[in-house]
């Protein structure tokens, strides 16, 4: 009995220390709490807003801001046709942010095993697997996304695999480092002495190590791949209407920035929040996931208590 409830008592002793340390650091409090408003409305604001999102009413074409007379979705504005902005951004969120997170997932997935391989292994392959990430990075990420999706119809596939196969070196290259100093150190080849098998060192020895460093990697990657899109979309070259995100808005109402500003400054607004959050969420997760660094959020707690 004591050893099948043992592991639930430590995740449970874990959870608690993770969100203590998140309560200490109000600023990435507040930031996980947007997150996760913005995650709901991803998820939820397509099934309940879609409708009013994409219904046109002429009568209410760039209605100002707090302009409720025509209902409360209209408490940021209408667009150009007259549909609600506050509906409209809640809608886009779930295209912008399945771009962002499908991009980052397949990049730290695909960049993360060829980082293992190329870090662990002594062969021929690692210096192949380091060429072809210099041949990646030396394209420029958006430069190379925007002749590839001139080339390609820009759909949400096409954009999530440009975005991702341009990221891929940054988890590459920093699976390699950490792989290439975690290996030499005493427990990894005690377990080599010990027999272990290479799968075995890998996923249990290493990428342990190697893990917070990649989550913390991917978050700030995650703003960078949402500023990526909301730019493509803003060039006309991301996704098309009648898909719509944050980034397309901004680049619809460009044409009404001086008569309509509200257009492009909500978007644009959303846009900012989000990136901020992450920026911050990441900061946190540095310092949380560092047992160097983790004693200063463990403090912070106990001054305030």
């Amino acid at each position: 009995m004591t050893d099948s409830t043992t592991p639930k008592t430590e995740t449970v002793s874990a959870t608690r220390q993770i969100l203590r340390m998140l309560w200490n650091d109000k600023f990435a409090l507040v930031a996980a709490i947007f997150l996760c408003v913005v995650v709901l409305c991803a998820i939820l604001g397509p099934w309940l807003l879609d409708d009013a999102a994409t219904k046109q009413n002429l009568r209410g074409r760039n209605s100002a801001v707090f302009d409720v007379s025509r209902g409360w979705l209209f408490v940021l504005g209408g667009d150009a046709l007259g549909r609600p902005l506050l509906a409209r951004i809640i809608v886009a969120s779930r295209n912008t942010m399945m771009v962002a997170a499908g991009a980052v997932a397949i990049s730290m997935l695909v960049g993360s095993a060829l980082g293992l391989i190329a870090g662990y292994s002594r062969t021929r392959a690692s210096q192949i697997i380091l060429r072809l990430a210099d041949v990646i990075m030396s394209f420029p990420s958006l430069l190379l996304a925007v002749i590839v999706l001139y080339m390609l119809s820009p759909s949400v596939g096409n954009i999530i695999l440009v975005l991702a196969i341009t990221r891929i070196p940054i988890y590459l290259r920093t699976t390699r480092a950490e792989v290439l100093e975690v290996r030499e150190r005493m427990f990894v080849q005690a377990a080599l002495v010990m027999g272990a098998s290479d799968r075995r060192i890998i996923f249990r020895h290493i990428l342990p190590m190697v893990l917070p460093t990649l989550l913390t990697i991917a978050t700030l990657d995650f703003s960078f791949v949402m500023l990526a899109e909301s730019s493509l979309s803003f060039l006309g070259i991301g996704i098309q209407p009648p898909e719509i995100t944050w980034g397309l808005m901004v680049a619809q109402g460009r044409p009404y920035l001086t008569n309509a500003w509200w257009l492009s400054f909500w978007p644009g607004l959303a846009i900012i929040l989000t990136t901020l959050s992450l920026n911050l969420l990441s900061n946190w997760m540095r310092v949380a996931l560092d047992p160097v660094q983790r004693w200063r959020l463990e403090i912070g707690g106990k001054k305030n208590g």
